[in-house]
């Protein structure tokens, strides 16, 4: 089990990103949460396996049709106890 802080950054607010992210972690089985950060960025936790995790982020790259993505960073944290579920934070 590993955990990442995922900071997603380019058109990536008011295109349904947040959505997108938690569908796509769902998907994969994967926990965490997404939010919406004041810069214009968008910030994820996720938890899970490995490949999964690399999968995902594959997805956050990629992004809804109208968002587009010009970077991302990722960087591996300390694993914690998140719910068993991904969340949308507000």
């Amino acid at each position: 089990m590993v955990q990442y802080e995922i900071k997603v950054i380019g058109r990536v607010q008011g295109v349904g990103f947040r959505y997108y992210t938690k569908k796509q972690a769902d998907l994969l089985g994967l926990n965490g949460w997404v939010k919406n950060l004041p810069d214009g960025s968008v910030l994820v936790t996720v938890q899970g396996n490995e490949t999964d995790v690399d999968t995902f982020t594959d997805y956050l790259r990629i992004g809804p049709a109208r968002s587009q993505v010009t970077s991302l960073q990722k960087v591996k944290i300390q694993a914690g106890n998140l719910s068993r579920e991904f969340s949308i934070r507000y």
